[in-house]
Parts: structure tokens; C-alpha cells; sequence
């Protein structure tokens, strides 16, 4: 499939349609970081953390996260093939389907939850300025939003909305609504603010790392159009940077400022602050249908790699229907579980990509998706035990999966698990490849 809006199929991109510099992608990706449910996160930092730790732990996990972002980006762009597809190449065709499975159900995850909080904010703000909730109606027409950028694709997203009117009104409400966060608040007091205790340090920088990772079995279905390499790293991180470190700061005040203690409150508390606010709000909620766009089309270019002859426009249908009647019978609850839940796979399946394509010489071949053999038992293997490892370090999940990882022993001080089970996942997966090529070469006669 091809057209000007970037939809295309399986297969790398060519030439003619690689054509996002690495300012669109800065734009795209900051566009993307600038999401009501970033600020959201926020909520799970303070008051359990107090606000110059909280800061600083977002300022530890953003450049940490971007930095996997960026370079899971630069992969991307060049492959020039959709995410799942191109871990073909560490894990084997099979090994691939697996990790498709987990990325269609993080994709709807998100998609779900975007369509929730963004019917959250226009009931607040229709309620406060119409007298209307209709929370449902709200719903169905995010839904339908997303199921129209979807379909324009990537680059159309770029240049049709965000290049032409999206960047300005996000610039001008985040603005204000900085400003409007510390106006009336006495800043001096929220900073030395003793915290409440509940999240440590590094459990914060994980969470911090976590919504930022979650993107990264995303960036190549995005830089696969990128024009160079460089753009693509430096487009993805940087712009995803800016734009998730500014929302998850400004959350962080906001939650300590105005009192909130539910995560659900944010959009009703900032509609009712007055028209000026309200307003802001609303130039925030319409963008934040970027993000949904992102993971419906996404987990329909996933669902390709299980069944490439399926067309996309047909899959981006089936998954705007789903995510949207998702939102309509689910309450956002156990977000930061979930969240913390999507590093524990991500975080090490990155080490296992980095490492293996780090060692194939920085960069793959097309043969390397389309004739990868059935299973890297190995690599599967590395990322597995990074899996195993972020666990546990932070047991997350049922209650009968942490019962069980209890009963391990894990530290009773909280380490941090993102950078521990990327190190183990990387190097293993390392190994693996270096213990390949030792058998290919002893079963190859003199």
C-alpha cells in the first residue's frame, strides 16, 4: 500500500515516500509527548516523592528512556520496516509473533486509555461550558478522530495537522497552563515540602523510563519514513523529550498545587478553573488525539506482521472499533501497574534488538526479516531473563505471579529494575549471537 499519507505495508519503505526530516519527527514525537494521560503519570510521583526528587527523577528517566527511544528510532529508519517485522530479525519469525502479541495488547492499552481520558476532558469542559457532560458521546467521537488520522498515516499526520495548526495551539495552551499550574501556588512551600513516603527514587525514575519505553516497539512504524538515520534518533528522542518531561513537571506541580489526589480529577479540576483554562484544556485534549491515532494505527501495522495480506485500512477499522468500545465499559484503574508492567517486556527486549543489531554490523539487510530463520532460541532466552530479572526486582501483576516471586527472595530495597534488566538482556543477547556465529562456522567444512 502507498499513498502520500505514508500507509504503507510490511515491506521497507522506498526511497520516494521516505520523507519525514528529522524536524517533522521532533515535531511528531513532541506532539505525541504532550498527552493529558503524561500528565496523569505525574500523580503516581507526587506527594508520595517530594517535588525537587520527583523532578529529578523525571529528568533521570527522560534522558535515560529518550535515549532507548531515539536509538530504537534510528533502528527504525534504518530497516525501513514496521516494528514487529524488524524483530524478525533478533528473534526469529516466530520469536517475533510473540512479541506482536504483547505490542497488540499494549497498543489497545493505550489506545483505550487515550479515548478514556480524552472523554474525560471534553465531558469536563462541554459540562463546565455547555452544561452537557455525555461522557459517551465523547467516546465515540474520539474514537471516530482516531480512526481518521489512522487512516491519513504518519506522514499525512505531519503535514495535514500537525505542521499546519496542532503545534501552535499546543505551544499556547501548554503555555498557559504552565503558567496557570504555579500562578496562585506558593512555589517556595511545594518545594520543601517534606514527601509522603510510598515511591522511592528509583521506583520513580523506572516509571519515568516505563512511559517512555512504551513507545519504543512503536518508532520504527514512524521513522521507517524518515528521510536519514540521524533525524530519526535525534527527531525521536529529542522531541519525545521535550514534550513528556515538560507535561510530567507541569503534572507534578499541578497535583501539589490545586490538591488533587486522583489521577481523574486533572481534567475537571483545570475545566472549572475559567474560561482562560478551560480553553487551554481544550487545545490540549484535541491533540491529545494524536496519540491515540498513533497506537490504533500501530497495533494495526503490528496485526501485519501476523497476517501481512490483510489490508490496513481493514485492520485500523477493526482496532478504532475495539479501543473504543474498550473505552466505554473500562475505568482507568492499576495505571501505574500497567505501565511498570509494559517495562518489565520492552526494557529488555530493546537490549536484545540493540545488542543484536549493534552486532550484524549497525545495520540489517532485507534478508534478514524475510529468510529469518523460525526461532533465535537464545535471544529469546536473553530477553526472557531480563524479564525475569526486572520482576524480580519489582514483582508486578496478580497477586498469585508476585505471591510467587516472594517466595524468590527479592531485595526489600528498591534498586531500580529498568537499567539492570537492560544490561542482563543485552549482554546475553550478546552471547547468543556470538555463540551463533561460533556454530556456523564449526559446522562449515574447511
Amino acid at each position: 500500500m502507498t499513498g502520500e499519507g505514508g500507509s504503507w505495508g510490511v515491506t521497507p519503505v522506498p526511497g520516494r515516500l521516505r520523507t519525514l526530516s528529522g524536524l517533522d519527527l521532533t515535531l511528531l514525537w513532541g506532539n505525541l509527548g504532550v498527552s493529558l494521560l503524561v500528565i496523569v503519570t505525574a500523580s503516581f510521583l507526587v506527594p508520595a516523592m517530594s517535588l525537587p526528587d520527583a523532578l529529578l527523577a523525571i529528568l533521570v528517566g527522560s534522558l535515560v528512556g529518550n535515549a532507548m527511544l531515539g536509538a530504537a528510532g534510528l533502528i527504525g529508519a534504518d530497516a525501513r520496516v514496521p516494528a514487529m517485522v524488524l524483530l524478525r530479525a533478533p528473534l526469529g519469525r516466530r520469536g517475533s509473533y510473540a512479541a506482536t502479541g504483547l505490542n497488540v495488547a499494549q497498543c489497545l492499552g493505550w489506545a483505550t486509555f487515550e479515548i478514556v481520558i480524552i472523554a474525560a476532558a471534553a465531558s469536563a469542559l462541554s459540562e463546565e461550558l455547555l452544561g452537557f457532560g455525555g461522557n459517551a458521546f465523547w467516546t465515540v467521537v474520539t474514537g471516530a478522530v482516531a480512526l481518521g488520522l489512522a487512516l491519513m498515516g504518519p506522514v499525512g499526520v505531519v503535514r495535514r495537522v500537525i505542521r499546519k495548526f496542532a503545534l501552535w495551539f499546543v505551544l499556547a495552551s501548554l503555555a498557559y497552563l504552565t503558567w496557570w499550574a504555579v500562578a496562585d501556588a506558593h512555589v517556595s512551600a511545594l518545594w520543601d515540602a517534606p514527601a509522603e513516603g510510598g515511591t522511592p527514587f528509583l521506583v520513580g525514575v523506572d516509571l519515568v523510563i516505563a512511559i517512555t519505553v512504551s513507545w519504543i516497539p512503536l518508532a520504527p512504524d514512524y521513522t521507517r519514513f524518515a528521510r536519514s538515520r540521524r533525524g530519526a534518533f535525534v527527531g525521536t528522542g529529542l522531541g519525545y523529550f521535550l514534550g513528556g518531561a515538560w507535561m510530567l513537571a507541569l503534572g507534578a506541580v499541578l497535583v501539589l498545587a490545586r490538591g488533587i489526589g486522583d489521577a481523574a480529577e486533572l481534567p475537571a479540576t483545570v475545566a472549572a478553573a475559567g474560561v482562560a483554562s478551560a480553553l487551554a484544556l481544550l487545545a490540549v485534549t484535541v491533540d491529545e488525539a494524536d496519540e491515540a491515532f498513533a497506537n490504533v494505527y500501530s497495533t494495526a501495522v503490528s496485526l501485519q506482521n501476523l497476517a501481512p495480506a490483510v489490508a490496513q485500512r481493514l485492520l485500523v477499522g477493526g482496532v478504532a472499533l475495539l479501543a473504543t468500545v474498550g473505552a466505554l465499559t473500562v475505568e482507568l484503574a492499576n495505571y501505574e501497574t500497567f505501565l511498570l508492567l509494559l517495562g518489565s517486556f520492552f526494557v529488555p527486549l530493546f537490549g536484545v534488538l540493540l545488542a543484536d543489531w549493534l552486532l550484524a554490523g549497525r545495520s540489517y539487510a532485507r534478508n534478514d526479516f524475510f529468510q529469518a530463520p523460525a526461532l533465535r532460541p537464545g535471544m529469546v532466552l536473553a530477553w526472557l531473563a531480563g524479564f525475569a530479572l526486572y520482576q524480580w526486582l519489582h514483582p508486578l501483576g496478580p497477586a498469585w505471579w508476585t505471591d510467587l516471586l516472594e517466595r524468590t527472595n527479592p531485595p526489600q530495597t528498591q534498586i531500580g529494575s529498568s537499567l539492570p534488566s537492560f544490561a542482563l538482556a543485552f549482554g546475553l543477547a550478546a552471547l547468543a549471537v556470538l555463540l551463533e556465529r561460533r556454530g556456523r562456522s564449526v559446522s562449515v567444512p574447511a
